[in-house]
């Protein structure tokens, strides 16, 4: 299953991700070939010893070239082992055997749980049974077979103000780099941190909304977009805006595991199935990110949220499913284990990530679902009900078919019943709605941007719905 892990890891995007501290720059392609074999390499040991835990074989297949289950109507593209169909969609087969599909005809059938029913069978009337009986059910089985427990013994984090700026983006706003120090006198060969940026309007006075965005910490290497960031788009609101370094706090793949939280807490040893995969370690992070802000005299302790796309949009659903605090939620493209449902066969799927290039996301439970979708106990419109009564915006594109916008939809709808007994507002509708069309009547909301893989053009919409809930806009930073 590692050809669409090398196609990944061959990509300048996933590749900072994989590691932010490593200056690619400055390395030679044969320096950079090597450095990724020797992530590959290590990843997949490490996998196959969790599988090997658990007890799983992958099942034996034949060349992806000469598979007869392989659609007929796909092609392979110089330099990639991917393959593509007319419209461009990536097909990748996974350890299991199955295409990825596009065919609306052959996403299901799938049997979505109920998140208003009890294991016992149960029907839940009311609020208090869903806080006290349903919802502690489904976190339980997200905790121990999806994204893992998070330790009950983390260490101290101590932060610190390591450069302040009064002047940044040419005096529009206060900078401030901070840095939360992980104690790491447990197993010192792990030096874990926290790294936080935040920026906030240079006239701004009071205590201020803030949106968190969850960050692979490579945007330094990438070229400013035309137009207005998220971030100039947030100061422009008044608001305060910061950025979370994932990669500091636990590397984006299966060789890091026995470094940075994970590895510490484990002593670098082999994670047990239902510990915390790297999705649940930056959510540890970003709540230690967000004690930080609660302390801080220039932030709103009440008005916090977060933000993610793709991989980050995955962790910041799951971050505030496991952390009420956080006030808001955007999730952008999140796909598969993030916003899109998982038994729905289209695009990214459950075995996707279940594969040697992603399992580090995850609990090594999670392995046991890979080619065995429908015993999955949950799906992620349960993900979306854990964050349930906060507001929450769920987006994708028109042309990101991978991440599935269409089951992300879906998944919101199914969210919907929690939302409306816990006295909040659903989309208001099952059908979906056309590209750039947005559901922000209520509190559950979804947008289908026309678009890629990007969250930028839905950033407006997003300050606006958060708007509602945050305060007035205002024309200019500071006025």
């Amino acid at each position: 299953m590692f050809p669409f892990v090398l196609a990944i890891l061959l990509n300048s995007q996933f590749a900072m991700a994989q590691s932010p501290a490593v200056d690619f720059g400055k390395m030679t392609p044969e320096e950079r070939n090597a450095y990724f074999a020797k992530i590959r390499e290590a990843s997949e040991v490490d996998w196959r010893a969790m599988m090997n835990q658990l007890g799983l074989k992958e099942p034996t297949l034949p060349p992806a070239d000469k598979d007869p289950n392989r659609p007929a109507h796909l092609v392979q593209r110089e330099g990639s082992s991917n393959w593509y169909d007319a419209e461009g969609n990536t097909h990748v087969r996974s350890g299991w055997g199955v295409w990825s599909n596009y065919d609306e005809a052959k996403a299901g059938p799938y049997t979505l749980p109920d998140p208003l029913v009890l294991k016992n069978g149960r029907l839940v009337r009311t609020a208090t049974e869903w806080w006290k009986l349903r919802r502690p059910e489904i976190l339980h089985d997200y905790l121990t077979e999806i994204y893992g427990r998070t330790p009950a013994n983390t260490p101290q984090v101590t932060f610190e103000v390591t450069e302040t700026d009064p002047k940044a983006l040419e005096g529009r706003a206060v900078k401030k780099t901070i840095v939360g120090h992980i104690d790491n006198s447990r197993y010192p060969q792990a030096t874990p941190s926290i790294e936080i940026t935040l920026y906030t309007p240079a006239k701004a006075t009071g205590r201020l909304p803030l949106i968190v965005q969850v960050s692979g910490g490579f945007e330094r290497f990438f070229p400013k977009p035309d137009g207005p960031t998220a971030l100039d788009m947030t100061l422009e609101k008044g608001w305060a805006f910061a950025t979370v370094n994932t990669g500091a706090i636990q590397a984006d793949n299966g060789m890091g595991l026995k470094e940075g939280i994970i590895g510490l807490m484990n002593e670098g040893k082999l994670r047990k199935p239902d510990e915390w995969g790297v999705l649940a370690a930056w959510c540890w992070g970003l709540s230690r990110a967000l004690d930080y802000f609660e302390t801080n005299p220039s932030i709103h302790p009440k008005q916090i949220g977060i933000e993610g796309h793709s991989r980050w949009g995955k962790t910041a659903l799951l971050a505030a499913a496991l952390d009420s605090r956080w006030a808001i939620t955007y999730a952008s493209c999140s796909g598969a284990m993030g916003a899109s449902l998982e038994k729905r066969s289209w695009g990214e799927t459950i075995d996707n990530v279940a594969g040697a290039g992603e399992y580090h996301w995850m609990a090594g439970n999670f392995l046991k679902y890979g080619g065995n979708w429908a015993a999955m106990p949950v799906d992620a419109h349960e993900l979306m009900a854990l964050v349930a009564p906060r507001p929450l915006f769920v987006t994708g594109g028109t042309k990101d078919q991978w991440s599935d916008p269409h089951g992300e939809f879906l998944a919101c709808v199914a969210a919907g019943p929690v939302y409306r007994l816990l006295g909040k507002k659903d989309l208001g509708t099952t059908q979906m709605p056309a590209p750039d069309v947005s559901l922000l009547s209520g509190d559950l909301t979804f947008r289908n941007h026309e678009g890629g893989h990007t969250d930028l053009p839905d950033w407006p919409v997003f300050l606006q719905f958060a708007s509602r809930y945050f305060g007035p806009v205002k024309t200019a930073a500071g006025k």
